[in-house]
Order: C-alpha cells, then sequence, then structure tokens
C-alpha cells in the first residue's frame, strides 16, 4: 500500500509529459538564470540555498587537475562541473545552478546530501572525539556495531569496520582464504569488487585492469547470467517490475536461469579443485556493470553449490544495502538466501568514509591468527555518522520510499521504452535502476557512444545528473538518494524524453 505522503504528491503530480516551450528562460527552477534551447521541463521547487562560491576560478581549478592530480581522476561532461554545494537530493554547481542528482556520488549518498541530522551527530562527535584508533575503546564504535549487525540474519553478528568497499572485499577475499584454507575464489563477468591490487583480479571488466603479474591468481571469473544481453533470457526472469523484450517457453521454473547454473556447474567439474574453493562473490545487482539483474534463484543455487565444494559465498552490498533496492534492507534478501560473508559501503555513510564486512563469529575467528589492523577503521566519526544515518533511514521510511518512488520510477521509464526505440532495456529494483540505451534493439547492439554522450549530456543541460555504466557505457545509472520524491521522478523523466528527442539524428 502506497504511504499517504506519496499518495498525496501523487494526487498533485501533473500527467507524465510537462515538456513546454521557451526561447529563453531559467535553467533550473529559483537557481541561476540561463539560456537554453527552445523546449523545457520545469524543474521541481527547492528551498535551499547555498552560500556563495568563493573559491578558485574555474580556470584555475582545471590547471590544478591537469598539474597536480593523478590522470585516473576523470571528469564528466565536455565542460566538467565545479560542485560547490549540496542538498538532500540537490547538487549546486559554482555559479548557482542547481541538479537533481541521479547517480548520488556513485550511488554513495543515501539519506540525502548533507542531511541535516547525520551533519549534527557528526558535529557532535568531533566536538568531542574524532580519532583514538581501536588500541582504545571509545563507545561509538560499539554503539554502532550492535547497531549494524541486528539489521542482519541468522549468525551474522561479527563486524570489522573499514573505510571503503575495495577494502571490504579485500578484506572479505582474506577471510574467506584463511578460513576455508583454500586458494581459488569466483566471481561473475561483468562484475565490480574494487580496485585494489587484492580487488582488481575479482573484478571482471578489461576498462578496470592494469596489465599486472598476479591479478588473476586464484582467480576465475564465471559466465554471467544477464537475462538481458546473455545467451539465454525470457520475459520473466528478474525479480523486477519491468522483464525484457526476450521472449520465452517457461511455464514452471527459469530455463534460463537453469542453463546459467549449469554452466556454473561446468566451471567447477572442469576449472576448480574439487571440494577446494574459498568463496564466490556476487553483487545483488551489478552496479558498475550496468544495473544488470539475474535470473529468480540462480544466487541460491549457486551459494549451495559453493559451499557443497567447501567455500563461502559472499555478498557484495557496496551498492544494493541500507534500503535501495526497497523492497528488503539487503539485496541478498530478495535472492532468498543467507550469505557467509556481507560487505557494505557507499550508502553505510552517505558519503563519510565507512565500510564494513559482516560475517559469522566462526569465520571472523579467522583474523585470530595473526596481528590486523585498520588505523581508521569504525573511528568516533565514522560510527557517529553510521548511527545516524541508520537512524534516518528508519525515521523517514527511505526503504519504503525507494521501494514506492524507484516501482513508479520503472513503469514510467518502460513506457519511454515503448516511444523510443533506443531504450532497449529497463531494468532494477526500487531505486537501483539502469537504463540501456542500444543502436538496434532486436540485435540488443550497444547506442554508439558519441550518441549516449549527446544524451547524457543535454540531461546534464536541463539539470539532471545520471550516471553511466556497462563495459560499452551506455546504461545510464539511476541511483539517486534515496529522499527522492515523485515528483523528481517525473522530472529526470521528463528530461531524458526530451534529450532523446532532441538528440535524434534528423535533430542534429
Amino acid at each position: 500500500m502506497m504511504s499517504k505522503r506519496l499518495l498525496a504528491e501523487t494526487m498533485r503530480l501533473p500527467p507524465r509529459s510537462s515538456v513546454r516551450r521557451s526561447s529563453s528562460s531559467s535553467l533550473h527552477s529559483k537557481a541561476a538564470p540561463a539560456t537554453i534551447a527552445q523546449l523545457q521541463v520545469e524543474m521541481p521547487d527547492c528551498n535551499h540555498r547555498p552560500v556563495a562560491y568563493e573559491g578558485s576560478s574555474y580556470e584555475q581549478i582545471l590547471k590544478t587537475r591537469r598539474n597536480h592530480l593523478t590522470p585516473n581522476l576523470l571528469a564528466h561532461f565536455k565542460r566538467p562541473l565545479v560542485i560547490h554545494a549540496g542538498h538532500m537530493q540537490w547538487l549546486f554547481d559554482h555559479e548557482g545552478r542547481r541538479y537533481l542528482d541521479m547517480f548520488g556520488g556513485i550511488v554513495t549518498v543515501s539519506v540525502g546530501h548533507c542531511h541535516p541530522k547525520v551533519n549534527q551527530a557528526l558535529s557532535e562527535q568531533t566536538a568531542k572525539l574524532w580519532h583514538t584508533t581501536n588500541i582504545y575503546m571509545h563507545p561509538k564504535i560499539h554503539e554502532y556495531a550492535e547497531r549494524l549487525v541486528a539489521k542482519f540474519p541468522g549468525d551474522l553478528k561479527s563486524v570489522c569496520f573499514v573505510n571503503s568497499g575495495s577494502e571490504a572485499n579485500d578484506l572479505a577475499m582474506l577471510m574467506a582464504r584463511l578460513h576455508t584454507g583454500n586458494q581459488d575464489i569466483l566471481s561473475l563477468r561483468n562484475c565490480y569488487h574494487g580496485m585494489s591490487p587484492y580487488t582488481m583480479g575479482l573484478t571482471a571488466h578489461s576498462t578496470w585492469r592494469f596489465p599486472l603479474p598476479g591479478v588473476n591468481n586464484g582467480l576465475v571469473h564465471v559466465m554471467n547470467p544477464d537475462p538481458y544481453q546473455g545467451i539465454w533470457g525470457g520475459s520473466n526472469c528478474r525479480d523486477s517490475p519491468v522483464q525484457t523484450t526476450r521472449e520465452c517457453q517457461c511455464t514452471v521454473g527459469c530455463q534460463a536461469g537453469d542453463a546459467y547454473y549449469n554452466e556454473l556447474e561446468e566451471t567447477f567439474k572442469y576449472s576448480l579443485p574439487r571440494g577446494k574453493v574459498a568463496a564466490m562473490f556476487a553483487e545483488s545487482i551489478q552496479g558498475v556493470g550496468g544495473t544488470v539483474q539475474f535470473p529468480k534463484g540462480y544466487l541460491k543455487r549457486a551459494a549451495a553449490l559453493v559451499r557443497a565444494n567447501g567455500g563461502l559465498f559472499v555478498a557484495d552490498e557496496v551498492q544494493t544495502g541500507f534500503g535501495r533496492t526497497g523492497e528488503h534492507f539487503w539485496g541478498f534478501e530478495g535472492h532468498d538466501y543467507v550469505p557467509d560473508i556481507v560487505t557494505m559501503a557507499k550508502g553505510i555513510g552517505n558519503g563519510f568514509p565507512l565500510a564494513a564486512v559482516v560475517t559469522t563469529p566462526e569465520i571472523a575467528a579467522s583474523l585470530g591468527q595473526a596481528l590486523h589492523f585498520n588505523t581508521y577503521g569504525g573511528n568516533p566519526m565514522a560510527s557517529a555518522v553510521g548511527i545516524a544515518v541508520l537512524d534516518v533511514i528508519e525515521e523517514e521510511q527511505l526503504q519504503r520510499n525507494s521501494l514506492e518512488v524507484g516501482t513508479y520510477f520503472l513503469k514510467g521509464l518502460a513506457e519511454l521504452q515503448q516511444r523510443f526505440e533506443i531504450i532497449g532495456d529497463v531494468r532494477g529494483k526500487g531505486l537501483m535502476i539502469g537504463v540501456e540505451l542500444v543502436g538496434n534493439r532486436e540485435k540488443r547492439t550497444p547506442l554508439a557512444t558519441p550518441h549516449v554522450l549527446d544524451i547524457w549530456e543535454k540531461c546534464k543541460d536541463q539539470g539532471v545528473l545520471f550516471g553511466r555504466g556497462g563495459l560499452h557505457g551506455n546504461v545510464l545509472r539511476i541511483k539517486p538518494p534515496m529522499c527522492i520524491t515523485l515528483a523528481d521522478a517525473k522530472f529526470a523523466m521528463d528530461v531524458l524524453a526530451l534529450a532523446i528527442t532532441e538528440s535524434q539524428p534528423e535533430n542534429n
């Protein structure tokens, strides 16, 4: 049942298409004026006014970035944005223009930019104690550990705090190998689990791989069970309000899921030491890979197979955790299994450097074999922020909001798919959404990069910041702060429709 707040908001929404014509008007409602194209979409109001920017000039920032920051820091857009301030779902550039953040700092801002309750918790903690390391006990890490593990089922009651998703997955790899005494770890092709030297091999994207020896040591990448782009797929494979346009003859179960599972079994038969696997890692929904969902039941069966061969199953909840998928607090719950280890980051701290590994006491005991330490893990500031984030998710019912706004979003995007041939697939759960742009819908070939970039830039010019993902960068990633409204979702869809319309070849 829809919440009263969202029901009231739905009643106030105008018809789905609210594009209007204007030769020169305000680009972003109640923000700096700008001249734009003839068509524009009305941006939802925002009463927040950021303080005026007083930093370095745009030219000086570009110069510093070019001369003093490492080249792996790539900026989005032809004219990169200088983001000066943030408030809930909104970002403001150095000239005062306002943007709807549909990417959440790469799926990191969970409860809203500069959320007042999180800000207050951090401010109060910094006034008392910043850092001691865990050689001394401080209250916040213990308070937070109690709160966090209460969110998990079964015996997942031991937590080790770190600072990033790469660190969390790195530690999970270490724990799995120590606990099982085995070496080989599996992951899915198209996955992303980090970029530390250890996790770089776990990540299965050529674009994220440096040519270094030993990166793949003890790591095996298996076929990705992708119902849209994979070998097998169908019209009822995914746990999503929107399915692929591929046909299937399934009456009971999922033939595509069975076929992908059989491929996984083949890997165990021919490529791994029998009964000697350390672990398998899987995102509940692939993030960097383009919001790829798996056939229902696949991960549950994979976990059983891994355990039967002596290994542990690791759920990477770096992007899908903390209520983002809507129906469940953790993405793995939607796959009906309980992992042995869970890694989390990003939304756990709403942008503050915070991450964690949660596992069973038995598995956690493996870290007692030698000294192991993380200087900043679970520091007082991070723990205070983590507690506040949990409070806000509960008090503001953001998990429910993710489900309701996300479902509205997905169904609206599916309507756009009927209008525009270049939208090949719409997929996701809650506010973990992907829109795959294609050049040929029947062949599912990626839309040409210049065309994708043109649409992406046009959305930015109209005040909406989407992310991009997938191996070819042709999937729009929609993972906003979980506080967004139905009006925000409608605005984003209207802007996307306008961008696609203006980007058609006959309009170029």
